[in-house]
């Protein structure tokens, strides 16, 4: 699948490994990188731990078993590189945390634990059983991984309301579900005129989909992104201004306890493993980590599109807001509502209702999602694609247990240009620093203005 989602994995026996420190430790994240010597990859731990490593066939994976250790909140798998498609984690046993390395091939793994301070870094050389022993690995793309091709961004748009269901009603008797079909038509057809994106429209007519099977349709599009589109109400006719609305943390723990209660949802949470009654901390755990990277996505896009309103005019307010709406409950899709005004407001009534207003609307929405994506694509994606290469440089967040040789690695451009772009004296780079990444102008050559 091609969403944001955590996946159980199976388990294994235990085989021969390494050790290093019996010490309780985090695991605050991972780090792939392709280099001259094939995929590295960096686990970054909050203390040295004992370890194991053995490697699986069919389909190819590696497996580290460390010992008295945890993953840590807000924990987010990386995104594929090199050999490896994907990083899941587990639990073989209690106290212990099992991290899995898809791979795209057979591998001899190298491992080694460094000190930093009181923190460490396990660091796995995946070197290719298909290349000669001494020979330097050939460096793999996204591409090798996941597929040719730059696929476009589904964006599933949700018209409020519909059906048996009018929403608010104006002044003048206008229905919200018919303003939110049509702003959602025209929502899609800008999305449709980008070309790295492409709608999914969850009504195209006046007919009433329930709330839950609205999510559930935007899941089966494999949707990048939902937007509900909404038109507000009050007592007072003079309230007014657009919203964009988030998830709140109640509603996203009212929904992982019903993904939790029913088994057929909870087998679709990770990746279709039947998960029995000893497997229920697991699969909790699974939907945690889901549910967090997917609300920090929505709150990053609700930011964007919020912003991109504020140049319209005044809002309605200045942040973006929380609530348990039910259409927002995705665990694995990046979901926002946006209320486009207030519908019992005489004037907003009149202006939602005109072509030429939705329009300026739906500009506003899409340039915000646009803003998102084009620093923060999904790999394979039109988007990731070009990433960066409209200012000629890119953005990195420097993260737990990286170095600027590894990022340097990772993005392939050589340490001193990233020195020079950022004014960096030496080497050193600190956890949430935003560096500029040059682009090499071969980067650029060939692409549309």
């Amino acid at each position: 699948m091609r969403r944001n989602r955590v996946l159980a994995i199976s388990f294994a026996a235990l085989l021969g490994g390494a050790a290093f420190a019996a010490q309780a430790a985090q695991l605050r994240g991972v780090t792939l990188v392709e280099g001259e010597t094939g995929t590295h990859a960096v686990l970054d731990l909050s203390a040295p731990a004992d370890y194991k490593v053995f490697t699986l066939a069919n389909p190819h994976r590696l497996v580290l078993d460390l010992s008295d250790s945890t993953v840590a909140g807000g924990f987010r798998a990386p995104s594929p590189n090199g050999l490896v498609s994907g990083v899941r984690i587990g639990k073989p046993a209690e106290g212990d945390l099992r991290v899995v390395l898809d791979l795209g091939s057979a591998v001899q793994p190298r491992s080694r634990i460094e000190r930093e301070g009181d923190s460490a870094r396990l660091i796995v050389e995946l070197i290719s059983n298909d290349r000669p022993s001494g020979t330097p690995a050939v460096a793999r793309t996204l591409e090798d991984v996941i597929g040719p091709g730059e696929r476009k961004l589904v964006i599933a748009i949700d018209a409020g309301h519909g059906g048996k269901d009018p929403g608010a009603i104006g002044p003048s008797r206008k229905y919200e579900k018919d303003i939110t079909l049509a702003m959602a038509r025209e929502l899609a057809r800008q999305v449709n005129a980008d070309p790295g994106m492409e709608a999914f429209l969850v009504r195209d007519g006046d007919v009433f989909i329930p709330l839950h099977e609205r999510y559930q349709k935007a899941r089966e599009a494999q949707a990048d992104l939902f937007i509900s589109v909404h038109a507000d109400a009050a007592h007072n006719k003079a309230a007014s201004g657009a919203s964009v609305y988030v998830l709140s943390l109640r509603g996203a723990s009212s929904e992982a306890a019903r993904w939790l209660a029913d088994q057929e949802n909870a087998a679709d949470l990770v990746g279709g493993v039947s998960l029995d009654a000893r497997d229920k901390n697991l699969a909790a755990v699974l939907l945690d980590l889901s549910q967090n990277a997917t609300m920090r996505v929505s709150d990053d896009v609700a930011d964007e599109v919020l912003s991109a309103l504020k140049g319209m005019g005044k809002t309605h307010k200045k942040q973006i807001e929380r609530a348990n709406f039910v259409v927002l409950r995705s665990p694995d899709v990046p979901s926002m509502l946006v209320e486009t005004g207030f519908i019992t407001n005489p004037g907003e009534e009149t202006r939602l209702s005109d072509p030429a207003y939705r329009g300026r609307m739906a500009t506003a929405i899409v340039s915000g999602v646009r803003n998102y994506f084009a620093n923060q694509a999904p790999p394979g994606t039109w988007y990731a694609a070009r990433q960066g290469t409209l200012g000629g440089s890119r953005q990195h967040v420097v993260s737990r247990g990286e170095t600027l040789s590894l990022i340097a690695q990772r993005h392939g451009v050589p340490m001193n240009s990233i020195r020079a772009a950022n004014r960096l004296q030496g080497d050193t780079v600190k956890v949430g620093e935003r560096l500029t990444i040059p682009v090499a102008s071969a980067t650029l050559a060939g692409l549309p203005e």
